[in-house]
């Protein structure tokens, strides 16, 4: 009955959390108009090529995107570092680092790195079109402090602080967002399990700088006219998920059904279905599909609603290598995971995401 009193409160409070993100935002007028997109992608493979439907079973470093309280779950330190090629052939790279400590009866910490790198490009000039004014680099990132705590077997809170930074060499943007999560894991062997996340919370940024600045003359006199920047506000977003472990052959096979709701504050609400098959452990296969409205329509459609490159399918895989097992239960072992996704888009050949993780 506890079980059943737990479970209402944590959907009672996503559906207080999803009215109130509703009255400020979600509507056709402000979709299109945020900033900020850096904390919209996820870095991570495993959760990539499951479509973020992992926002109640999500794990370690890898649930820093889906569901922060996801982080509590490690036992010792877990390191991920994960490389997207972003859009085949458009030169833009995903390239994040994270890691996870755990603090004991404390909690865990944790720290990410994300940032999209887009190669230089050509400067050029009302008076001077051509390529020949040298090149500027473009820079997307964003820094997150993370920390998350069990407080039973069953109840895990985890919340994200984030630094965004956006911009070129003389405008840049700043600003930061906080990610707050909980998770519920239940039944006979843990394999019922919910999940609420509220994400990318925080007020509007502005762009500065020295290249907002023009220079000008009235008559004799010389002078600098600087613009100002109109505010934007960052992508918030409120998912809502659930998941259930299929156990076979005493455990050693699962089957993982999830599902994921999310209410995106600027672009249209997204319902997720995935399907996960683990064997031993060591092997991990994974595929979903995202829906919206309108997301089947070509890009080129004059009628096209959709508010998202992708295409709805996303799958995905990981090798696990157990470089040194515990011997007891009180030692966590070493191992090695490399996991890979694919996601398929509208355009430019899907993106590919590739990633390594080190538990100890």
């Amino acid at each position: 009955m506890r079980d059943l009193y737990r479970i209402f409160a944590l959907f009672m409070l996503g559906l207080f959390l999803l009215v109130g993100i509703n009255t400020k935002a979600g509507n056709d007028d402000r979709r299109g108009t945020a900033g900020a997109g850096i904390v919209l992608v996820n870095p991570w493979a495993k959760s990539a090529g499951w479509g973020n439907v992992n926002t109640a079973c999500g794990t370690g470093v890898d649930a820093l995107f889906s569901n922060v309280a996801g982080l509590g779950r490690i036992a010792g330190t877990e390191f991920n570092a994960s490389y997207s090629n972003w859009l085949q052939n458009s030169g833009i790279g995903v390239y994040s680092v994270g890691i996870g400590q755990s603090l004991g009866d404390y909690g865990v910490l944790g720290i990410s790195l994300t940032s999209m790198g887009f190669g230089l490009t050509d400067i050029t000039k009302v008076t001077s079109p051509e390529f020949n004014n040298g090149t500027f680099s473009m820079s997307n990132m964003n820094i997150g402090l993370s920390y998350a705590k069990a407080f039973s077997t069953s109840i895990y809170v985890g919340a994200t602080v984030k630094l965004i930074n956006e911009g070129t060499d003389n405008v840049t943007a700043t600003g930061f967002a906080i990610d707050a999560g909980i998770q519920y894991v239940t039944g006979q062997d843990y394999e019922i399990k919910f999940g609420i996340t509220l994400k990318n919370w925080g007020p509007s940024m502005s762009y500065s700088g020295d290249g907002l600045s023009t220079q000008g003359t009235i008559g004799r006199n010389s002078m600098t006219v600087e613009q100002r920047s109109q505010e934007f506000e960052i992508p918030s977003s409120l998912n809502i998920g659930a998941s259930y472990d299929f156990l076979f052959s005493e455990n050693t096979q699962r089957f993982t059904l999830a599902g994921n709701f999310a209410s995106m504050a600027f672009s249209k609400d997204q319902f997720t279905l995935g399907l996960e098959y683990a064997f031993a452990k060591i092997f991990m296969l994974r595929t979903s599909y995202t829906y919206e409205e309108d997301i089947t329509k070509s890009v080129y459609d004059s009628d096209n609603g959709s508010t998202t490159l992708f295409s709805g399918f996303a799958a995905g895989a990981s090798v696990i290598a157990p470089i040194k097992k515990a011997k007891t239960e009180e030692e966590n072992g070493i191992y090695l995971s490399i996991d890979y996704a694919y996601r398929l888009t509208k355009i430019a050949g899907g993106i590919h995401t590739i990633g390594l993780v080190l538990s100890l």
